[in-house]
């Protein structure tokens, strides 16, 4: 265990307990929740899987130095101070960025800025050259984090953020993010062991990793690059061991994933991205207007699907969800249907009550993730209490 070292996973709003549990399952060691992070201990080898395995992570940062600060030459004193050589050559690139909630810190770019200089100047010092900024591809990626008096120095073991799985190369108008459609479908109880709708489809992502759950597929398999790739101390036998393990634990699937959209150029955009995850053989999507569609045989079906907002597209709010409601309760019996609104006016519109109400955020944006069971041949539904998350 002396191998182990504390890491920080991020994620949305809402998402903590998900990703806590996910963690868990992973076997994290320490594992603690926080508000939009996880803390959690591992080893180098728990980390490549944690980038590889994790549905409702945005980064994996792995602190390597926390310090009180009270002002501008307070941070380049103790950044400075540190041994940027473990982690870096004066011949390498480097890339900056920050958080910050604090009085004394009040710009993130300049936190940023004045970290930068620090390294920099520190190589200067010590090596006669010092490295240059990249930021699509650095070496090193460092993350500052200064919540009031303490900062903590990260290391990016990430890069681009997670929710870039790499099989999305068309998106439509208002695309959802792939972090936030996994964690959707997981808030849903979705466990692979029914038929799965999403009749409004888009680009197809909820389909995507819908079936990546329900098959126990690793989600950033297809990524390029993970940004400890580029570390000294990067192992490549122990990566594909880690990748080989997450990939022997692999399950079937054996029922039927349909994706619907109205939009022609949406429907060819979930096909493309449906087949470049090598997920064409358990999904199907077809050009429908669901508001014209009936629920095909008497499986249980699972629905999740996110609805437009109107923030960026031009619908009639009332109607539109009206017709949700009179779609499901007229041709959907024996389903449960999940659908995900930051409009929670328009909700009065659907006619149908809750069964339940998770509080999430959508792009900086209130959000309501919210639960509608259609009954086999009766109004039960009616009856159903409803419960705040």
């Amino acid at each position: 265990m002396e191998n182990n070292y504390k890491m920080v996973a991020k994620t949305l709003f809402g998402f903590e307990e998900l990703l806590e549990r996910e963690l868990i399952q992973l076997g994290a060691m320490h594992v603690k929740k926080g508000v939009r992070n996880v803390s959690f201990e591992g080893d180098k080898g728990f980390m490549y899987k944690a980038n590889l395995a994790l549905r409702t992570a945005i980064k994996i940062l792995k602190p390597i130095k926390t310090f009180k600060v009270l002002n501008e030459q307070d941070l380049y004193d103790q950044v400075y101070k540190m041994p940027w050589d473990k982690y870096l050559k004066a011949t390498g690139t480097l890339a900056v960025d920050a958080t910050v909630h604090s009085k004394a810190f009040t710009h993130s770019q300049y936190v940023a800025l004045k970290t930068k200089d620090a390294i920099v100047d520190k190589f200067r010092e010590t090596d006669g050259q010092r490295p240059n900024v990249d930021l699509r591809f650095p070496d090193l990626k460092i993350n500052v984090h200064i919540d009031r008096q303490v900062c903590t120095i990260s290391l990016d073991s990430s890069g681009e953020s997670l929710h870039k799985r790499g099989y999305k190369t068309a998106t439509n108008i208002a695309p959802i993010n792939e972090v936030l459609a996994a964690g959707l479908v997981m808030l849903s109880g979705w466990d692979g062991q029914s038929d799965f709708m999403d009749p409004m489809c888009g680009s197809g992502t909820i389909l995507a990793e819908a079936a990546m759950i329900a098959c126990n597929i690793p989600p950033n398999l297809m990524r390029k690059e993970f940004a400890y790739e580029r570390w000294g101390d990067w192992d490549v036998d122990l990566f594909e061991k880690i990748e080989a393990s997450l990939l022997s634990k692999t399950r079937d699937f054996h029922h039927k994933m349909i994706g619907y959209d109205k939009s022609p150029s949406a429907v060819s955009k979930a096909k493309d991205n449906i087949k470049n995850a090598h997920l064409d053989e358990f999904i199907t999507i077809k050009h429908e207007d669901f508001f014209k569609t009936q629920k095909a045989g008497e499986n249980k079906l699972h629905m999740v699907f996110n609805p437009p907002y109107g923030e960026r597209l031009d619908i009639n709010m009332e109607e539109f969800y009206k017709n949700i409601g009179d779609t499901l309760k007229q041709g959907y019996p024996g389903t449960d249907s999940w659908f995900i609104t930051s409009n929670l006016e328009a909700l009065k519109h659907v006619g149908l009550r809750p069964s339940r109400k998770i509080h999430l955020v959508n792009a900086k944006l209130e959000a309501r993730l919210l639960k509608y069971v259609m009954y086999e041949g009766s109004k039960k539904g009616k009856y159903m209490n409803t419960d705040e998350d």
